[in-house]
């Protein structure tokens, strides 16, 4: 293409006191301004009217390549197209791409579940959004991400050990995408194919948890305690209940009725899995405990209040600090209470149904049969007190562990 403009023109004009321009031929041309800026121009016509079209700065835009924008425009005329209309449009989806973050479409995903979540849960996500992902994605366009950028910020999180940790964020990274292609915000899901390289899991270890031989000893080893009388309280109402380790330790004073004997969990409850509702029947060993306890903490939310913040529970760590002072590190949990309990009372005979809804396990709302019978409340009640009975008779020495393996079916049949 010929030009009536040379490089060498361009680069040598000067400044004058007003603007002026330079043809390059065929509607391009170089404006000189008085501070000695020079910008590409190209004028054209469409639909009957002058337009105007900036092609970019000299010398950063050359001549051949203002030359080349220029026959770029001048085919979309020919096809009837207009080049500033083309350009605007250009630019509103370049806005809109660099404007939809992974940020704001993670954060709107967030408000969107955050109705549906259990508190735990948004809990969880908002923390994982803040410490793994929204520092390593936020800013990128949200469909611009690559699956090798997500492989690369799971791997360092499952670096660091955290394997379950990485297992959710490839979970919610697969539903913050899916949830992005809903919104039209982006076309492909690059989290869909993470799962294909996750590290595998390490060797499930069971919770350590003590043998019925060795519960004697460890019941006189917590009467002994001399530690906080809130978690050994803690300690001692797993063992008497069996409840999940964080349902005990956030136990709320309005989650019992201690005339009734009774630990009502409602559905959605903070440590549920699952969120399951659940009811605890209370052997009047651990009404009396309780009772004692609400002279110290009565006027609290919760029972086993923290050390350094009384509007707080107790920590897991605190409870197994003590545990490890009462010279147990290693051999028994918080956790490890429910393997026990569970472990005595099957091997005890009680019917396996009864076992499995005092240690919360399925929804109660899906089991046959009024409410009363469905939870098997009575049988449970009577089951819990004979195992708290059980208990003193170890602690004094009065019984031997052996018949535990081959008594008798207790309670009503179902």
């Amino acid at each position: 293409m010929t030009s009536k403009l040379t490089d060498v023109q361009a680069r040598n004009a000067k400044p004058k006191a007003k603007p002026y321009k330079l043809a390059a031929g065929r509607g391009l041309c170089l404006v000189v301004m008085p501070d000695g800026a020079k910008y590409w121009r190209y004028r054209f016509r469409y639909g009957g009217k002058e337009r105007m079209l900036s092609m970019g700065i000299y010398p950063y835009v050359t001549l051949k390549a203002a030359d080349e924008k220029a026959e770029e425009a001048r085919s979309l005329i020919a096809k009837g197209k207009d080049p500033a209309d083309q350009r605007r449009e250009q630019k509103l989806a370049l806005r809109r791409y660099v404007e939809r973050t992974f940020g704001a479409t993670a954060n709107s995903w967030y408000e969107f579940n955050l109705a549906r979540w259990r508190p735990a849960t948004a809990e969880k996500a908002r923390a994982y959004l803040d410490k793994d992902l929204l520092p390593a994605l936020g800013k990128r366009p949200v469909g611009g991400i690559t699956p090798l950028e997500l492989s690369d910020v799971v791997e360092r999180i499952e670096q660091r050990g955290a394997l379950n940790v990485a297992k959710k964020t490839r979970q919610w990274l697969n539903a913050i995408f899916s949830y992005a292609i809903a919104k039209g915000l982006t076309a492909t899901n690059p989290a869909e194919h993470l799962g294909a390289i996750a590290a595998p899991a390490p060797e499930a270890k069971s919770r350590a948890h003590l043998t019925i031989e060795e519960l004697p000893a460890f019941l006189r080893a917590l009467d002994a305690y001399n530690g906080s009388p809130l978690t050994k309280g803690a300690c001692l109402l797993a063992l008497l209940t069996a409840n999940r380790p964080g349902v005990t330790r956030t136990l709320r004073w309005s989650e019992l009725d201690l005339d009734e004997a009774l630990w009502s969990i409602a559905k959605g409850r903070d440590g549920m899995k699952r969120g399951y509702s659940h009811l605890t029947p209370l052997p009047h060993q651990a009404v009396t405990l309780l009772r004692d306890l609400h002279r110290m903490t009565g006027t609290f939310q919760h029972v086993f209040i923290g050390r350094n913040d009384p509007r707080q529970p107790i920590s897991d760590g605190a409870v197994t600090a003590a545990l490890h002072r009462m010279g147990y590190k290693g051999r028994q949990t918080m956790h490890g209470f429910r393997h026990l309990v569970s472990t005595a009372l099957n091997e005890r005979g009680y019917e396996p149904d009864w076992v499995e809804r005092q240690l919360a396990h399925g929804d109660p709302d899906t089991i046959r049969g009024t409410y009363n019978k469905a939870v098997y409340l009575d049988q449970r009640r009577k089951m819990m007190q004979e195992w708290a009975d059980y208990l003193d008779a170890l602690r004094s020495g009065k019984t031997n562990v052996v018949p535990l393996r081959g008594a008798k079916r207790s309670g009503a049949s179902r």
